[in-house]
């Protein structure tokens, strides 16, 4: 099954990174993990957005237009696909660093298992309120960080002590990436691409 890893990450991280790194599936595996689970913040988001409504303070829910939920949540998808990628990348690059030798696939399987509670976290958005989203996502960013520290070791093939470092540039690397992806949606809003509010 596709998205055999996803209990085993939450149950028991380490075993399931042992076992993600003995199997090594081809690149498509990873890459249809990345494109299912890349789905759930896409959709919920679009929901929340067009149907249901965020509630920001004690006013009424803010609704947008489905078309203009649309375009938010098919740019979002294609940002988190990119994203991914990118830390996959950069994860295969900075590895000569730290005496790794891993391919594409193996950083991919790395970038994508570690960002999964994030995007499970998409979820969330089916439950509208601003604070609720937010300590939702600060807890999916927390064990999203903890599943890269133990995770980086296992994957790389390298010690522990290189492996905290290691995820500790990952873990800033993917910091830059999200605001990098902020900055560029704020661009966006502001060149007249932004979201059409129900009345």
């Amino acid at each position: 099954m596709i998205l055999n890893h996803i209990w085993g990450l939450y149950a028991h991280p380490k075993e399931e990174w042992n076992d993600i790194d003995t199997k090594h599936e081809n690149m498509l595996y990873g890459l249809t993990h990345v494109l299912l689970v890349a789905l759930i913040p896409s959709i919920c988001g679009y929901y929340a957005a067009a149907h249901i409504g965020w509630s920001i303070g004690a006013g009424d829910p803010v609704k947008i237009t489905e078309s203009s939920a649309l375009i938010l949540a098919s740019g979002m998808y294609a940002a988190i696909i990119a994203g991914v990628f990118l830390l996959a990348y950069l994860i295969q690059w900075m590895a000569k660093t730290f005496d790794a030798t891993p391919n594409f696939t193996q950083a991919l399987e790395l970038a994508a298992y570690a960002a999964t509670p994030v995007l499970m976290v998409g979820l969330a958005a089916l439950y509208p309120v601003l604070w609720f989203v937010a300590l939702a996502g600060m807890l999916a960013i927390a064990y999203s960080v903890y599943l890269l520290y133990s995770g980086v070791p296992i994957m790389m093939h390298i010690p522990e002590e290189k492996g905290f470092i290691y995820a500790s540039s990952v873990v800033t690397v993917g910091l830059v990436l999200l605001v990098c992806i902020l900055v560029a949606t704020a661009m966006m809003w502001t060149l007249g691409f932004g979201p059409e509010f129900m009345g």
